[in-house]
């Protein structure tokens, strides 16, 4: 069973209750509300806004004697909750109970309203104790506003020759943030806290570094492979935390990079790729919480099929476990992908592939949507979103790369696929398209996009453009605008390797249709730019693949700006470019700023992508000389 706990919903937006639970330092905070509780002959709980399962989720409440149950909401009288019937709260005054236990955190004007009915002889006791302290929160007025909860996981690792570096920006001083930091808790591959710290931030849009080898040394500590807590607090505009993670050896053998972590723990997860040959695939389950993953609580199975594989073992709260997948699911199918069942213990989990040759590679799974059904709209829209959804990603020049395509169904109803997958040119030309013929759940394989154009279009080999997946409404109307793939590249020279994965979004229309075009904050249209690139070490070359990807017709080109900034924030240099309409760039950071990098070579900062009339999406790289290369979407803020 999933832990009884609301993270995330498409219509009502984060909930923040599993994250107030469950902060790090609210066990500590927990230890005397329980221990008093236990103490109590009798206990009544008033739960007026259905949290008492998230409560005992998170919290021992065995032996405590629960004795009566009260409500506010008349329709939820009679329900059972921790196997208590609900009472009308009318009803609280005849309780005999010691304390009254009032699920809230800002409890003070309701404690004021219902003053008349606290049984005489009772002591109230609320989650007011369970509050972090007054340093950590943001917004004293609304605890569980989700500003005062954007924290989020890393997977952090710093072991041998393998480093691991989260990079991100200060994109709250954009919105008005002033004296930002951030409280990190570092874990083991136990759970246990082995570095805690804070980071104050410049007043600025300046670069936040967090290097596991700098972290190593300042807590002087051992090798470790766990997860990075980060919690920011003092933000405004933005209730995520974004960031870059590249995973490197120290001669750049291996270079691999990924994202942020969605921060609300999902029940299923897919666009897990099985082992090709050679290759061995690691799942990375890390438990966010400060409770016990029990056996048999998640699980693998391949896509399409029923048979569920569950993990046997105990992962201990805040515990970093690998999974190989091989062992648990007994030599899968080459060139499938497994669904995770993760019962919303874990954030975004990642996946770490070392292949025969020792190189190594780092991605994520997606969240598996439990909720969709197909959209009936969509086929009567066409003529006002034109193309409507696209999935967009770069196409490597293939004198030296293999481009690939994976759909991955990513919602519980996605039983087949009809699409198209087109080739464009860098100036938005249609070069080929390619139909995706009804596709089943668990049918999908790798496309060499590469080998199909070499057999159609071999001169078109030489440009690198984009491909982008539209759905065939056509012949398959039943589409519902969660169309996602992982797209993998393969060095064919090195045979290093970089995968990434996205879902579909309607881009570069005015009309609006749900959260399309969807906007960094707020409602939509999002119809500008704003994205976060960081600058690769002096040895690496950092190449930025931007695409217009366009549903109908918009601007014809762009006026995008890329502006060099160093540590602070501070602008060090631009270089302006106009991308036609549905076309795309390939840029190397050291080619366009290289009178400004010529003379300093040891330069860290980033590259801010900014357009106001457009939106553009873009994929960073890194890439080695030897041809070890890391590649992946680029976050906008």
């Amino acid at each position: 069973m999933p832990l009884p706990i609301k993270t995330f919903s498409n219509k009502d937006g984060p909930d923040c209750l599993f994250k107030a639970l469950g902060h790090p330092l609210v066990a500590t905070l927990a230890a005397g509300l329980l221990e008093d509780l236990r103490a109590a002959t009798q206990v009544a709980v008033y739960d007026p806004f259905d949290i008492l399962d998230a409560f005992s989720a998170f919290n021992d409440l065995n032996e405590i004697n629960f004795s009566d149950l009260y409500v506010q909401n008349i329709n939820d009288v009679g329900c059972v909750r921790r196997g208590l019937t609900a009472q009308p709260l009318s009803l609280l005054s005849r309780s005999k109970a010691e304390v009254v236990l009032v699920l809230m955190f800002d409890a003070d004007r309701l404690l004021a309203q219902i003053d008349g009915l606290l049984p005489a002889s009772a002591t109230c006791r609320t989650l007011k104790s369970l509050r972090l302290p007054d340093h950590l929160i943001t917004l004293n007025q609304k605890y569980l506003s989700p500003i005062n909860f954007a924290t989020n996981f890393a997977f952090f690792r710093d072991v041998g020759d393998l480093h691991t570096t989260l990079t991100t920006v200060n994109y709250w001083h954009g919105y008005g943030a002033r004296a930002v930091k951030l409280w990190l808790c570092l874990f083991d591959d136990a759970g246990v806290p082995v570095a805690t710290w804070e980071e104050e931030l410049p007043d600025q849009s300046a670069g936040i570094v967090i290097d596991s080898s700098d972290v190593r040394r300042r807590f002087n500590l051992g090798p470790f492979t766990g997860q990075l807590f980060i919690h920011a607090i003092g933000i405004a505009g933005h209730d995520q935390i974004k960031y870059v993670l590249d995973i490197f050896s120290d001669g750049y053998e291996t270079l691999s990079c990924t994202h942020d972590a969605n921060s609300w723990p999902a029940e299923v997860y897919a666009g897990l790729p099985a082992p090709m040959g050679g290759e061995e695939v690691t799942l990375w389950v890390q438990n966010s919480h400060p409770v016990a993953i029990p056996p048999r609580s998640i699980g693998l199975r391949v896509m399409g099929v029923d048979e569920l594989h569950w993990i046997d073992e105990v992962v201990e709260p805040f515990a970093t476990m690998p999974i190989n997948v091989s062992q648990i699911m007994s030599r899968p199918v080459a060139g499938t992908q497994l669904e995770l069942h993760a019962g919303k213990y874990l954030v975004r989990p990642r996946y770490e592939v070392v292949d025969s040759r020792e190189s190594r590679r780092i991605a994520h799974v997606n969240v598996q949507r439990t909720d969709l059904i197909p959209d009936q709209n969509l086929p009567r829209l066409r003529g006002l979103v034109g193309k409507g959804y696209i999935l967009a990603a770069p196409i490597l020049p293939a004198n030296q790369y293999d481009s690939k395509v994976f759909w991955t169904p990513m919602a519980t109803t996605q039983n087949q696929l009809a699409a198209h997958l087109t080739v464009f040119d860098r100036e938005g030309i249609e070069v080929k398209s390619f139909p995706l013929r009804f596709l089943g759940r668990g049918e999908a394989i790798p496309i060499s996009v590469t080998e199909c154009l070499r057999k159609v279009k071999g001169e078109f080999l030489e440009h690198c453009g984009h491909m982008e997946l539209t759905y065939d409404l056509v012949n398959n109307p039943e589409a519902d605008g969660w169309l996602h793939a992982i797209f993998c590249y393969r060095n064919t020279m090195s045979g290093h390797q970089a995968e990434t994965s996205f879902g579909s979004h309607m881009f570069n229309i005015p009309v609006t249709y749900k959260d399309q075009p969807q906007s960094y904050t707020g409602k939509p249209p999002g119809l500008s730019t704003r994205l976060y690139v960081r600058v690769g070490h002096p040895r690496l070359d950092t190449i930025l693949h931007l695409i217009y990807p366009a549903s109908m017709p918009w601007l014809e080109t762009s006026n995008t700006t890329l502006s060099l900034k160093n540590g602070l924030g501070q602008e060090v240099a631009t270089h302006t470019l106009q991308i036609p309409c549905g076309g795309s760039r390939m840029i190397s950071i050291r080619e366009i700023f290289r009178a400004f990098l010529a003379g300093n070579k040891n330069f860290t900062g980033y590259v801010s992508v900014r357009d106001l009339g457009c939106r553009i999406f873009g994929y960073h790289a890194l890439v080695h000389p030897e041809g070890a290369f890391s590649l992946d979407h680029m976050f906008g803020f």
